[in-house]
């Protein structure tokens, strides 16, 4: 078992090499048909599997066509980190879409549309208390 330090330094240099790759190592076009860039990398604690989260910016079909290459490219990503990280092992590389970028806008998205109707129903409350002190001005001129 390796330490928790160790655990992250691998994660850390996985998510360098993979990024490195993803821009110049794959040359499958269907990588670059939606915007990649390594959010995450999970190792497990014996060093012997690695989740890669990526997140994708494009059409759904792009993302799903993106997902497909780099399931196809597993085996030569798990190649090259042999090559290039100093591991007895290489992991067994696993590629996951990330959604938390998008959890994330459509959570701001819900805070700013709850901010803007809050500002609407205060000026409302606004508006009715001056109507208010209108009308008992005019009940006291009665």
């Amino acid at each position: 078992m390796a330490t928790n330090r160790r655990v992250s330094r691998v994660a850390a240099q996985i998510q360098r090499e993979v990024s490195q790759l993803l821009q110049n190592g794959i040359k499958d076009d269907r990588v670059g048909s939606s915007m990649v860039s390594v959010t995450d990398v999970d190792v497990s604690n014996d060093l012997q599997h690695a989740k890669i989260f990526v997140s994708l910016y494009g059409t759904n079909e792009a993302k799903a066509e993106t997902m497909a290459a780099l399931k196809e490219a597993t085996s030569f990503v798990r190649k090259e980190l042999g090559a290039r990280v100093r591991l007895r092992r290489t992991p067994e590389v696993v590629f996951v879409e990330d959604h938390s970028l998008e959890r994330g806008d459509r959570i701001l998205s819900l805070i700013n549309q709850l901010s803007s109707n809050r500002r609407d129903d205060d000026e409302l409350d606004e508006d009715d208390s001056d109507y208010d002190t209108v009308s008992a001005q005019e009940e006291d001129k009665l």
